[in-house]
């Protein structure tokens, strides 16, 4: 019976084409620069030079490993390399020159225009996500234009690094970008791990980095919410995904102080309220239009989404990324969620999910592939060896 077993939707998994594949997805006239780019391109990342990469485009091997670790349908961020990128998508930096961001808009269109016939191939298993550059409003709003026209469920609009040179996301300049999505439904995406500041040739970069892009991806949250984004646009929709959970509710905590003081008080210390203050709380803002793409949650991330509220957050695997739940997760389910309730379960696993980017659940809801409710209330008896998993890592260690 489909009731006995629990439907995943993974709000966190990753996918691409291959490099070679992308060039027919690319206008021509930047056929011959993408042989050359192509020729000489070096890929930075291990698990996209071994032969599991295959993964990342081949629906048959995919489909079956997702099935076997108890996952039906995928949210879909970026993976691969597309054209003209120096590095994957959700690391790199905003492009600068005019060219150098020709080009890339050229390569976001191919993996968009790739992406789309993708999930077509599994419509109700895949929600992918177009990508958006800020430098180019019109392109942008467009774009959001062209997700919506071709089956792509939402936008993944990255932070932007305090240094890149294009205005942050409090700046009016990107209103008509929140008009096309709160218009079209789809919901506006960021994903951990974008929004640091250029730290190229400092010592212990990658140590750094663990420590920064928590802070520089999380305060796209305060910035959308007292720039009045969500004022403006009340039916926005905004995820973000991959960035834990546990600071969330301290966060909005300390704002709605911050808040409460300025609007009664006019002040917080010797700091004046600003004239053009928010009318609601900020945490007002979050439950109306925010949600959070929990990815792998330790158990100690299984308790702040109770904090935060279970109707916020989605649950994601990270596949097929190392530190994500692939092959082990329904142990990682066990290991953080066994006490949970089933119905709270539904919500986290799938519900949300569908809610926020479009699935059909009654249909997924008979595929067979899920965990067993009984076996998921069973406590983890042994954590893997052989895992490199975040789920089995206290997140506050973690992140």
């Amino acid at each position: 019976m489909a009731q006995d077993r629990y439907t995943i939707i993974s709000a966190d998994c990753h996918a691409g084409a291959d490099i070679p594949s992308y060039k027919s997805y690319l206008e021509s006239s930047y056929h011959e620069e993408f042989e050359s780019w192509a020729a000489s391109y070096v890929n930075p990342f291990t698990d996209l030079s071994d032969p599991t990469r295959v993964r990342n485009w081949d629906t048959t091997y995919r489909l079956r490993e997702l099935e076997a670790d108890h996952q039906v349908a995928e949210v879909i961020f970026p993976n691969t390399v597309p054209p003209f990128f120096p590095t994957g998508q959700l690391v790199v930096r905003p492009p600068a020159s005019g060219r150098d961001h020709e080009l890339r808009q050229a390569g976001l269109h191919a993996h968009n225009r790739w992406l789309s016939e993708w999930c077509a191939e599994l419509p109700n298993r895949r929600a992918g996500l177009a990508q958006i550059f800020p430098n180019d409003i019109e392109t942008a709003v467009a774009d959001i234009h062209w997700a919506k026209a071709n089956g792509l469920r939402g936008i993944l609009f990255s932070a932007i690094p305090p240094d890149a040179g294009v205005p942050p996301l409090w700046d009016p300049i990107y209103d008509p970008v929140w008009a096309a999505a709160a218009e079209t439904g789809l919901p506006i995406n960021q994903h951990g791990g974008a929004g640091i500041p250029d730290i190229e040739g400092a010592p212990g970069r990658n140590f750094l980095m663990l420590m920064e892009v928590p802070f520089f991806a999380n305060r796209s949250l305060w910035h959308l919410i007292i720039g009045g984004v969500f004022e403006r646009f009340p039916d926005l929709r905004f995820v973000m995904t991959e960035q834990a959970v546990g600071w969330v509710p301290d966060v909005l905590a300390r704002m709605d102080t911050y808040w409460g003081l300025m609007s009664s008080a006019g002040r917080v210390g010797e700091m004046p309220a600003d004239v053009d203050l928010i009318p609601e709380a900020p945490s007002t803002y979050f439950q109306r239009n925010c949600w959070m793409g929990a990815s792998m949650p330790s158990p100690d991330e299984a308790d702040a989404i109770t904090r935060l509220g279970i109707d916020k957050v989605m649950w994601g695997s990270d596949y097929p990324h190392r530190e994500g739940t692939y092959p082990y997760t329904l142990e990682s389910l066990q290991h953080s969620f066994h006490e949970w309730s089933e119905d709270d379960l539904r919500t986290l696993l799938a519900g949300n999910a569908a809610d926020v980017y479009g699935f059909d659940l009654a249909p997924l809801e008979q595929i067979p592939v899920g965990p067993m409710v009984a076996d998921v209330a069973t406590p983890l008896a042994e954590t893997p060896t052989d895992t490199h998993s975040m789920a089995f890592t206290p997140r506050r260690l973690a992140h």
